[in-house]
């Protein structure tokens, strides 16, 4: 039989069979009321959750570590993400700030350099971060290279003199974020810190400057939507193209890279290097890449809050909180964890051999040890989601293929292999074991190796970051 043309089978297939019974009847009708009431409570309970959500409020992250953790290249990440119209208006702004750290870099190479040629002229080697073993050594390769200098240096002195200005002037322009903390103690020679070891961290000064939990402060002083006057940037510029070949050849110097060596510093490991991009930044068309913001180095300053709106938790706004790092603010961070969802740690694994910039006696990864410890052991967060961000595995790569050694800072690592892999295993296996050691309570850690400068794999990250806190989020509701 030829169906009616217009006849629709959606209807001959919901219409009673043809001879049916009155029980029959009555038996589908149970049936069919039955499933609209199981169809409108799902609707219901969809229709509550969707409530509960909005009335749970954003979510919200406390992104917690040490002054160069790289808190700041994460909420950059973030921001590149879910917030990508107003990643873009703010882009150019950057500039600024790329310009300052370029021209930083090369006042800190031009300042060694200087005090390498004045110490030839009275016999004594210059300041140094070297420690007091490689004195006698240093002291007869600086002799070597009095001998070295020649009027090229002191003419690339002279040539390079106005950058001076121009970093004074980047600097105002820029605010108290462009300036680093500094040592209340001089540089002395590196102490070794084993695992366990108390340093005092979390204790304040009386002189730390107060964080009002209700006024976020803005970046540094600095909102990144201020933009430099076209003849501002004109200006500086001109200055950069000037001294570009000088800049190059100043940071390509083999003396130098000598004198730098000699003294144990490794520019290129520092965040917001820019000197092998010295071509590509110096010119009138530059425009800032997504890398380059991601790798500006900017110094977080107070308490900053940063907001997304992130898709994937049905539009749900989530709110960022970038505290400040150094020790004398860390006492302030207390009224940040009420009602807070998850915290993002970070903690840099390369800085093994490295001391903190305001405590010259104190090293950096044993800091971040003792001040993870801290955070893990807070009853306040005793239910919060802790994250964990083993950062700038990229540089404890190159340091170790460079043939520093692990076990010369870090005594307890023994004999083990000095590759990355052993390094990174052994590193979060020591953080693992205080999270499991120091929580008032059982709970599960999210731990990451990461490199947050690199924005494509850190991408991925944090797409495994925003589902275990959507998770998390959803538990503490009981949806889930």
């Amino acid at each position: 039989m030829i169906p009616s043309v217009g006849l629709d089978p959606l209807a001959s297939l919901l219409a009673p069979p043809p001879n049916e019974t009155p029980q029959q009847k009555a038996a589908r009708e149970r049936a069919e009321a039955e499933a609209r009431k199981v169809s409108e409570a799902i609707d219901e309970q969809i229709r509550q959750e969707r409530i509960a959500m909005r009335k749970r409020g954003p979510v919200k992250v406390l992104l917690l570590g040490q002054s160069e953790s790289g808190k700041s290249s994460t909420i950059k990440n973030f921001q590149l993400r879910y917030a990508r119209d107003q990643w873009i208006a703010e882009r150019r702004s950057w500039r600024t700030v790329v310009y300052l750290n370029l021209v930083r870099n090369i006042v800190e190479v031009l300042d060694m350099l200087v005090q390498a040629m004045e110490a030839k002229g009275n016999g004594r080697r210059s300041t140094s971060s070297a420690d007091a073993a490689d004195s006698d050594r240093e002291r007869r390769s600086q002799s070597s290279n009095n001998n070295k200098f020649s009027d090229k240096y002191s003419l690339l002195k002279l040539r390079l003199a106005p950058l001076r200005s121009v970093l004074t002037d980047l600097e105002r322009r820029v605010g108290p974020g462009s300036q680093e903390v500094s040592s209340a103690s001089s540089p002395t020679s590196e102490r070794r810190m084993p695992f366990g070891r108390e340093s005092g961290v979390g204790s304040s000064s009386s002189n730390g400057r107060k964080v009002d939990k209700r006024r976020p402060s803005t970046r540094d002083g600095w909102t990144g939507s201020t933009k430099m006057q076209r003849d501002d940037y004109d200006e500086v510029t001109d200055i950069l193209l000037a001294c570009k070949d000088d800049m190059k050849n100043l940071w390509e110097d083999p003396l130098v890279q000598e004198i730098l060596s000699q003294r144990k510093v490794r520019i290129e490991d520092s965040s917001g290097f820019f000197l092998n991009d010295i071509d590509r930044i110096v010119s009138r068309d530059y425009e800032p890449s997504d890398d380059d913001v991601v790798r500006a180095r900017l110094r977080s300053v107070g308490v900053q809050e940063h907001k997304f709106t992130v898709a994937a938790d049905q539009g749900r706004e989530w709110i960022m909180y970038d505290l400040e790092g150094t020790r004398s603010m860390r006492a302030s961070w207390a009224p940040f964890f009420d009602d807070v969802n998850a915290i993002i740690f970070l903690a840099p694994i390369s800085c093994f051999d490295e001391q903190l910039r305001e405590d010259r006696n104190v090293n950096r990864l044993e800091d971040s040890l003792q001040l993870w410890r801290t955070v893990c052991s807070s009853r306040i967060l005793a239910k919060t989601q802790i994250i964990l961000f083993l950062n700038k595995c990229d540089i404890l790569r190159n340091k170790l293929q460079r043939g520093v050694s692990v076990k010369t800072h870090v005594p307890s690592f023994g004999d083990r292999k000095n590759d990355a892999a052993t390094a990174m295993k052994y590193f979060q296996h020591h953080f693992k074991e205080i999270f499991k050691a120091s929580s008032p309570e059982p709970r599960s850690l999210f731990a990451y190796f990461t490199s947050v400068v690199d924005t494509k794999a850190t991408a991925a990250t944090l797409t495994m970051v925003q589902d275990s806190v959507l998770r998390q989020s959803l538990h503490t509701a009981r949806l889930v």
